[in-house]
């Protein structure tokens, strides 16, 4: 029994070296709260994983976050990762940009 045991324990280490028993990366919503602390609308805003050259799409579509105000916002693109880019174009066509940790991030402010 003890050999039998001892194979398992090969085989299955054997299985796990080569990647058969790996455990998924499961992607996650990142969920934040946007704050416009500023004295200009926020007109457009584009999120974008650090590694990538191209933005996604304008996350406020038709809509603006006035100054003084927040609102919530998802990004589900289905990745893992947790650094993104983000652009901010304010009403004034002024545009801000930062790279944050999302999977760290509760909230986000525009000053």
């Amino acid at each position: 029994m003890e050999t039998r045991m001892k194979m398992l324990y090969r085989t299955a280490a054997m299985l796990a070296a080569t990647g058969f028993l790996t455990v998924p990366a499961f992607a996650e919503d990142l969920a934040f709260t946007l704050n416009n602390f500023s004295a200009l609308g926020l007109v457009e805003f584009y999120t974008s994983p650090a590694d990538t050259d191209d933005w996604e799409e304008d996350i406020l579509g038709e809509d603006i976050l006035p100054p003084g105000t927040s609102g919530d916002v998802t990004i589900a693109d289905g990745r893992t990762q947790c650094t993104y880019d983000l652009l901010f174009v304010m009403s004034d066509g002024q545009e801000l940009e930062d790279t944050v940790n999302m999977c760290e991030l509760g909230s986000y402010t525009l000053n």
